[in-house]
């Protein structure tokens, strides 16, 4: 099991309408806003990288309103 924490961008005035279609994104385990460089966090358990990847790209990137990623990953000790 792999996680990762993505922050988001959003374009202004998008944070509420990007934050609500993030909850729809079963992999996403909590999802945060932030002030600052970055508007939101989320963190997601995937079972290995290829699909964290996926996830980010596919899932989360495609939303509209989101302008920027930064992932950091990591990994679950057992």
């Amino acid at each position: 099991m792999v996680i990762g924490f993505i922050l988001i961008s959003t374009a202004p005035a998008k944070e509420h309408d990007v934050f609500k279609a993030l909850m729809n994104v079963p992999e996403i385990v909590e999802l945060h806003p932030l002030f600052g460089e970055y508007d939101l966090i989320a963190k997601i358990e995937a079972r290995d990288f290829n699909t964290l990847g996926q996830i980010v790209v596919e899932k989360v990137r495609s939303i509209p309103g989101v302008i920027d990623t930064k992932t950091l990953t990591g990994i679950k000790f057992t």
